[in-house]
């Protein structure tokens, strides 16, 4: 059982990873990204290919992973981004897809249905299964904890603030002369970076990787733990994951007692039981189980803080 708990809370920080990326695309800046598992697979498979296929150490992997996340998520966005929402999504979308085929149908280079084995992983020898284990989660935990402190630094700084006015209304900025289409391109490349990141840790830690473990219903997964959590909010989109893979793996425990369904069934009852936890958050918690924050200006904190004690200096007289 401890194994178990072990296995779920580290799938639960890459899934934590993934969400806070996707909360810097969308919660902040407004971009609709629905190929989360396109630069998640694109990430796997190029950190094992750099690593099975060339001899490497995993660190070359990762960084291999990061630079192919970048330049996909660069030409993803920059074919879209100065098209509406809308196109950005169907784009998004159409890149997931294709990388899910490529990866399915490359079998040469990604072997296919089969599976990639993966060897390599940055766990010392010396440490048994439990403690390999263990040190993997230590692993995600500080991918997970670096990326919550980078972004949230982003989110808390100008730049932030930036990237929230353009979600608002990206005419506001833009007439203030900041350019609109390179933050949004800046934001959806931090963000793939990250997704690919994720994957590189993910293949690393299952070892065998097939298409099948980067399809859509991941994506709907981290969807649903960005609103679940609270678009915006970095702390939201780490607890929305905690909790959907709570949910989602929970949901297992299920089966003794409803022995008359099969795998697939069960499979597609976890799905039922994760949107109707979705429909209830929506309904009284629209904003999400951690809304977004709202930051006065420091200037406008300090002037109402003047005003204030103005106020009580003269007795509550109003100057």
């Amino acid at each position: 059982m401890e194994s178990y708990l072990i296995a779920i809370l580290t799938i639960a920080g890459i899934y934590a990873v993934l969400a806070l990326a996707l909360n810097l695309q969308f919660g902040m800046t407004g971009l609709i990204n629905f190929g989360v598992v396109g630069f998640y697979g694109l990430g796997a498979y190029t950190s094992a290919l750099v690593t099975e296929l060339l001899g490497l150490p995993f660190a070359a992997g990762l960084a291999a992973a990061i630079a192919v996340g970048a330049v996909a998520g660069a030409a993803a966005s920059g074919l879209s981004l100065r098209l509406s929402g809308d196109f950005l999504a169907i784009v998004t979308l159409g890149f997931a897809e294709t990388v899910r085929l490529v990866l399915n149908n490359e079998d040469w280079l990604t072997r296919g249905p089969r599976g990639f084995i993966i060897s390599t992983r940055p766990v010392p020898d010396t440490l048994g299964r439990d403690g390999a284990s263990l040190f993997y989660l230590g692993l995600v935990l500080v991918l997970a904890l670096v990326a919550f402190l980078v972004l949230e630094r982003l989110r808390r700084s100008p730049y932030g603030r930036t990237l929230r006015a353009i979600r608002e209304d990206d005419l506001v900025p833009a007439t203030l002369g900041k350019n609109v289409f390179a933050y949004r391109l800046q934001a959806f490349v931090i963000g793939s970076v990250l997704m690919a990141a994720a994957g590189s840790i993910y293949a690393h830690y299952v070892q065998t990787i097939t298409p099948d473990n980067f399809t859509t219903p991941i994506a709907i997964l981290i969807w649903m733990s960005l609103v679940v959590g609270g678009a915006g909010n970095n702390v939201g989109a780490v607890v929305g994951a905690l909790a959907v893979t709570a949910i989602y793996e929970g949901s297992r425990f299920l089966m003794p007692f409803i022995p008359w369904l099969n795998a697939e069934q069960m499979s597609a009852l976890r799905f039922i039981i994760i949107g109707i936890a979705l429909i209830a958050v929506i309904r009284f918690r629209p904003e999400g189980l951690l809304p977004e924050p709202v930051n006065l200006p420091p200037s406008r904190t300090a002037q109402s803080s003047t005003s204030q004690q103005q106020y009580q200096v003269t007795g509550g007289t109003a100057s």
